[in-house]
């Protein structure tokens, strides 16, 4: 291949400018050889321009190699053609391949998973994405040796998946971006700290308990203090979103609490069993994270919603009864 570019170029030179010109006018007009709607091109690290040029041209994208190579070495972008899958739809001429190779515009899924999903959430917005099934990803989730560090007994990654906005080739599949979620988790949550009050699948657990309770972050530091004083004193939690994820678990969560489900025997259930679920419902933000480590010094014990998106705060029962009269009455 290289003797024929070389050979190409002589004759180029000998034959003058009519023949330049015609290469010119090539190299700048637009080629699209593929019919399908859409097609990637994989540009592994390393790839010489013989290879580069042969990919494209095998898939339809370039209308020859070695028109392609001679445009390369025209703009003198040999050793600029950076690595990576590449997406081409469009009719491109050989200089704006270049181009593209030069910037590395390579192609990416971009995902944004909201904050306190559940791993099957999470299942449901990777599929939408159009990156892969559901399942792929739930099955993916169960990888807990990417946290065994952190939490030697955790059963899957419920919680250790942080939400975000995350980039990633169409080849990482639900594995990389799995991988990717729990490397920003690490990034979040920080090394282990041995004296910590809560250990770090307290931490979660209690962090994700926060999330469901309130989206209002100026609440978050609140909420998370009710939760700790209640622990302090061996108190209940009784939180509506462990039994829903209980019910979750069972496959009967349908939107509705009723009076028998606060009863059901699910060690989730935080209204029949005293202390920490065994372990997150949902996958916390960095707010969350950050309350639970850092509370309010507040020496409330109950809450209830005013039905706005916040909540109001009682130290007592007492209260806390008035405020439900005043507030959830009417339900």
């Amino acid at each position: 291949m290289l003797r024929r570019l070389l050979v190409l170029v002589v004759v180029l030179g000998a034959l003058g400018g009519g023949t330049a010109v015609w290469v010119l006018k090539q190299i700048d007009t637009p080629y699209r050889g593929f019919t399908d709607p859409e097609v990637f091109v994989e540009i592994p690290p390393g790839s010489s321009t013989p290879d580069i040029a042969g990919r494209l041209s095998a898939m339809g994208v370039v209308h020859d190699p070695l028109l392609f190579r001679l445009a390369v070495r025209r703009a003198k972008a040999d050793r600029h053609l950076q690595a990576g899958e590449y997406r081409f739809f469009d009719a491109a001429t050989p200089n704006e391949i270049i181009a593209r190779l030069r910037r590395g515009d390579t192609f990416s899924h971009t995902v944004t998973f909201p904050e306190g999903l559940t791993i099957w959430e999470m299942g449901s917005v990777f599929e939408r994405a159009g990156i892969g099934p559901a399942a792929e990803f739930v099955q993916a989730a169960k990888t807990t040796s990417l946290i065994a560090d952190l939490d030697p007994g955790a059963r899957t990654l419920e919680g250790f998946l942080f939400p975000s906005t995350y980039s990633l080739p169409r080849r990482a599949g639900a594995d990389g971006f799995v991988r990717a979620m729990v490397k920003e988790f690490r990034k979040v949550i920080g090394p282990p700290v041995e004296e910590a009050p809560l250990s770090v699948r307290e931490l979660v657990t209690l962090a994700s308990i926060v999330e469901k309770e309130t989206a209002d972050p100026a609440e978050r530091p609140i909420v998370a203090a009710v939760y700790l004083n209640r622990l302090r004193i061996h108190m209940a939690l009784q939180c509506d979103p462990t039994v829903v994820y209980a019910l979750m678990l069972r496959g009967t969560w349908d939107g509705n609490i009723r009076k028998a489900d606060l009863s059901m025997d699910s060690p989730y259930n935080t209204y029949r069993y005293p202390g920490l679920p065994p372990g997150p419902i949902a996958s916390p933000g960095r707010a969350s994270l950050d309350a639970v480590r850092h509370p309010a010094d507040v020496p409330y014990l109950y809450f209830v919603s005013r039905n706005d998106g916040t909540h109001v705060f009682a130290r007592t029962l007492e209260e806390h009864n008035r405020n439900v009269r005043a507030y959830q009455s009417h339900k």
